[in-house]
């Protein structure tokens, strides 16, 4: 994945954060009828989660098409609806391509007040299910024969999420450790299920305000789930992600409502 400076040197940081094989373990063949719409909301979603994150390059059309098992039609359609929202740009001619331009969105708890009940349950629901599929993906993390490759590519996302500077690149950071895990997995199913858990954790991490012990206990967490994980401890991984995933649960209850 390319990366073009948009300008400021946290746009640099951002964009050279990325993992350059994330993407291709997170993207899937989008299901059913509604493929202008499905490619939208998948490619909006790893925009947001710092998959692709602000300066970065999305691939060529024709490889990008082919991921997503769209015709190229259907593919310039969806990112039309993404220049229209101000997600990405694209540029024409011999270096030419599709640039992410959204601005990770910094956290702020004016969010939780706009909230439906409706949208208050489908969170409380979000949480439920997190505890049940992150713990899993960590403990299929740490009983896989890992190479490493896959070692260093753990151990980057935790370093990128403690180097992280600022709310919002942490959010995003914090996602792309969680979506690792999920690759390390060895399953697709996982990758997809983590993948809408941390959309739905982003929106309502994004609804809170950020608190720095939180931060710092959360980082603890990470350093044990990577250390567990590298050891080949699977039911000690599945313990302390299940940890984590119960005290983010307990502080996003308590704040949100």
């Amino acid at each position: 994945m390319t990366v073009i400076a948009l300008g400021s040197k946290t746009d640099r940081v951002m964009a050279a954060a990325h993992d350059p094989a994330l993407p291709a373990d997170v993207l899937r063949p989008v299901r059913g009828h509604h493929a202008f719409e499905a490619c939208v909301e998948q490619l909006a979603t790893l925009i947001r989660l710092g998959v692709y994150p602000r300066g970065s390059t999305l691939p060529p059309e024709r490889e990008l098409a082919d991921r997503l098992a769209v015709s190229r039609a259907t593919l310039r359609e969806a990112m039309a609806a993404l220049r229209q929202a101000g997600l990405v740009q694209t540029t024409r001619g011999r270096g030419g391509g599709t640039v992410v331009t959204m601005r990770a969105v910094t956290p702020s708890a004016r969010a939780a007040s706009r909230r439906t009940q409706a949208t208050r349950a489908d969170w409380v629901d979000a949480l439920d299910f997190r505890r049940i599929i992150e713990p899993g993906a960590a403990a299929l993390a740490a009983e896989a024969d890992l190479d490493d490759a896959q070692r260093e590519r753990l151990e980057r996302a935790h370093e990128s999420v403690a180097e992280a500077r600022g709310p919002a690149m942490h959010r995003q950071a914090d996602s792309r450790f969680h979506l690792t895990v999920a690759a390390l997995s060895g399953s697709t199913r996982i990758v997809e299920s983590v993948t809408a858990v941390q959309s739905t954790l982003h929106e309502m991490l994004s609804a809170i305000p950020v608190l720095d012990a939180n931060i710092a206990h959360s980082d603890t967490q990470h350093a044990r789930i990577v250390k567990a994980i590298l050891a080949g401890r699977g039911a000690r991984a599945h313990q302390v992600m299940e940890e984590h995933c119960d005290d983010t649960a307990a502080l996003l209850r308590g704040l949100i409502g």
